[in-house]
């Protein structure tokens, strides 16, 4: 009996380990409707953004800052709710870059920091 304890807390332990991973690689998001705001920050980048509505169209706008010297760019990506897609990217440690997009015949959108 002691052995199968050993190996169900062993898997056990193997799958809380690699839930928590899991998690702990995954960009922040914010999928919201108007009005909102969101301020996330990764290793690497960080961003601040607002989603605003006027009549039947959401405005996603903000800026993205890429805070690592690694050649690597700090990237939002944004879904709207009508199924368009937009990115914006910073390149080179300390650049900061603004956007602002408009989505017609919606009022949601997901956005996403990233590294790319």
């Amino acid at each position: 009996m002691p052995a199968v304890r050993k190996s169900l807390t062993s898997a056990v332990s193997a799958a809380v380990l690699a839930g928590g991973l899991a998690l702990g690689s995954a960009g922040p998001a914010s999928a919201a409707t108007c009005p909102s705001s969101s301020s996330p920050v990764i290793d690497g980048a960080s961003a601040s953004w607002t989603l605003s509505c006027s009549g039947n169209d959401v405005k996603v706008s903000g800026w993205l800052q890429d805070t690592r010297v690694d050649g690597k760019c700090a990237v939002v990506r944004i879904n709207a709710g009508n199924g368009e897609y937009k990115t914006k990217s910073a390149c080179s440690s300390g650049v900061r870059e603004q956007f602002s997009f408009t989505f017609k015949g919606t009022k949601d959108a997901q956005v996403r920091l990233a590294i790319a």
